[in-house]
């Protein structure tokens, strides 16, 4: 059967992708910009110890800061996503490149701003924020300078701080270079019998396959080859632990957690209260477990035997002006101010639906203060596909109503709480499915795909932090972190968190190894507690209707990041500082699993 040809970018119908030009109507405009941007870059410099003259002063730079900001984010954004939409295209790719150039050079002609801000007595920003009432605009800004002061260096030090930069890089740049790069994998048998290269890539889908034969076969091949070099391996995980604690006691932090979660003002007791209430759910992992194994029908239930489906998709075919509908409807508990922003984005061209030739893989939503938001999709007419608009437009929604309330200092918000309204999208619609269909096999398989988003998202992801954890105080307490003890550590989470109904076979002992967000320590927790606030507001939304809805458009999505994290959190009625969100997130998953075991019994 003849492989369906990609179009090329410029035979996709006009209406199914991105009004790009709502940013520039042409790269002659965005020439013009660019330029624009760059002029500004020796004014930023004109303020370089100057800050601590006047609140006028002050004021002047940062109205200058948001205006840079404001120039170089339209200019960066346009070059890279029309550089997404044919990667193969030399203009955009020489675009982009000149966008980053020019974000590095605006970068560090603002790197004294904080050190400089710092340097000014407290008591008198305090006056000036009294004296200035157009300074109070960026008083959260100031303040948050001012608590990171304790973890703040002499300017000496931190320039030379700043100059150990691609050093402190390196464990994660060789890792990357030998993951995605050097690291070949052999060619194995696919399901019809041919000889195909392993690839990351492809590992996924062979680990989805209906033959547990390619399955095994892809999970042995890719653990067996890491295995080859797993003393290199263990060295640049060590490695990077080393470094990131290094940059803990320089900055005064008892520990690389307490660093990384100060960075958002996120209290330690949210990652311990995490891991606690895993634990104590993780009979009901090791119950999904079990119903996996009898589904399939296997003696022995497998590592290689997790991903594959045990529900087929019955047949679920949706377009994408269906996949629309679906989400539209899906988010009606929203309310209609919502759903006119939604349908705003639909019908005028913020979404880039289709995969064409050239173009950029996955999904994102993304966009420039002062534009609406785009989405980029690669849609396939799938149940799971319909599920990533949900999401996309979450994020994109976020932003728009972010954008609209704030300005361009607080409009952004934290990665603690990025996956927050994209997943609420998810669980609103999958409520929405559920409460649609009477179909036993349908029901089924949109109950798995739940009970999925919480295996791999909230257990997976708190797995990885607990690794996390434990390895960065090994080597804080200076135990060596061998690949004997990462390996043997590895395994007996894997244990812990899948029970007794699976082979933990010794392949998955390597899997740390292949993990790239090891090298962003501390970062996966915030996947699982991001899922946990969403499912929480998702319940609260259903339940208590427009004063939920209020709070959580009101307050949350449009509080960018002109509060902590965890404090818009809490303005949207859900306190990630206490165990209860997780608590709520697995109860829901408790209840999924009883009609699971019900509806397939």
């Amino acid at each position: 059967m003849e492989k369906k040809k990609l179009k090329k970018r410029n035979e996709v119908d006009r209406k199914y992708k991105w009004a790009i030009e709502d940013l520039f109507p042409n790269d002659v405009e965005w020439k013009k910009e660019f330029a624009l941007t760059k002029d500004l870059i020796p004014k930023i410099s004109s303020y370089q110890g100057k800050l601590s003259e006047s609140a006028e002063t002050l004021f002047e730079f940062w109205q200058l800061h948001d205006e840079i900001s404001l120039h170089l984010e339209r200019v960066y954004v346009y070059a890279n996503q029309k550089y997404h939409e044919d990667t193969g295209e030399s203009t955009y790719q020489a675009l982009s490149n000149q966008a980053t150039n020019l974000s590095v050079q605006v970068s560090s002609a603002l790197s004294f701003m904080v050190p400089e801000i710092l340097s000014i007595p407290e008591e008198t920003l305090n006056s000036f924020l009294v004296s200035n009432q157009e300074l109070k605009t960026y008083e959260f800004a100031i303040k948050e300078i001012i608590r990171q002061k304790p973890h703040t260096l002499s300017t000496e030090m931190e320039e030379l701080i700043a100059d150990t930069g691609e050093m402190a890089d390196a464990p994660d740049s060789i890792f990357s270079m030998f993951n995605n790069a050097d690291l070949k994998f052999p060619e194995i048998k696919n399901e019809d019998g041919e000889m195909v290269e392993l690839t990351h890539g492809r590992y996924v889908s062979f680990l989805e396959s209906s033959d547990r034969r390619v399955r095994q076969e892809a999970f042995q091949t890719l653990y067996a080859t890491y295995k080859k070099f797993k003393n290199t391996l263990a060295a640049t995980f060590s490695a990077n632990v080393k470094q990131e604690a290094f940059y803990a006691k320089v900055r005064k932090y008892p520990s690389t957690l307490a660093k990384e979660l100060d960075k958002s003002n996120v209290p330690l007791s949210v990652y311990t209260n995490l891991i606690d209430v895993v634990h104590e759910n993780l009979p009901l992992l090791h119950r999904y477990v079990s119903l996996r194994k009898k589904l399939l029908g296997l003696n022995e239930l497998h590592m290689y035997d997790l991903y594959t489906p045990i529900v087929k998709d019955a047949g679920m075919k949706i377009d994408f002006e269906a996949a629309k509908e679906m989400v539209y409807n899906g988010l009606e508990p929203l309310g209609d101010k919502y759903r006119a922003a939604l349908k705003e984005g639909f019908d005028n061209h913020w979404i880039d639906v289709y995969e064409n030739e050239g173009k950029r893989s996955g999904a994102y939503s993304w966009g420039a203060y002062g534009t609406h938001p785009y989405v980029l999709l690669n849609y396939q007419d799938t149940l799971d596909h319909v599920f990533t608009l949900a999401h996309e437009m979450g994020h994109a929604l976020h932003s728009y109503h972010s954008d609209a309330a704030l300005p361009i200092t607080y409009a952004g918000y934290r990665i603690f709480v990025a996956e927050v309204a994209s997943t609420c999208n998810e669980a609103l619609l999958m409520e929405y499915l559920l409460g649609k269909t009477q179909k036993r096999q349908e029901r089924a398989y949109l109950i798995n795909h739940f009970l999925e988003q919480f295996r791999t998202t909230l257990y997976r992801q708190t797995m990885f932090a607990e690794f996390e954890m434990i390895t960065h105080q090994k080597s804080m307490d200076g135990e060596a972190l061998t690949s004997d003890t990462l390996c043997k550590l590895y395994r007996d989470l894997n244990i812990q968190y899948f029970g007794n109904d699976i082979v933990v076979d010794p392949e998955i002992d390597m899997e740390w190894a292949r993990i790239p967000h090891f090298y962003n320590a501390f970062y996966v927790y915030q996947y699982a507690t991001g899922y946990s606030a969403a499912i929480a507001l998702s319940r609260k939304i259903l339940k208590e209707g427009k004063p939920a809805v209020d709070d959580y458009i009101g307050k949350f999505l449009s509080g960018g990041s002109s509060d902590y994290p965890i404090e818009l959190l809490k303005k949207a009625g859900v306190d990630m500082s206490t165990r209860e969100p997780v608590e709520q997130a697995l109860g829901l998953f408790g209840k999924l699993l009883d009609e699971m075991e019900e509806l397939m019994a």
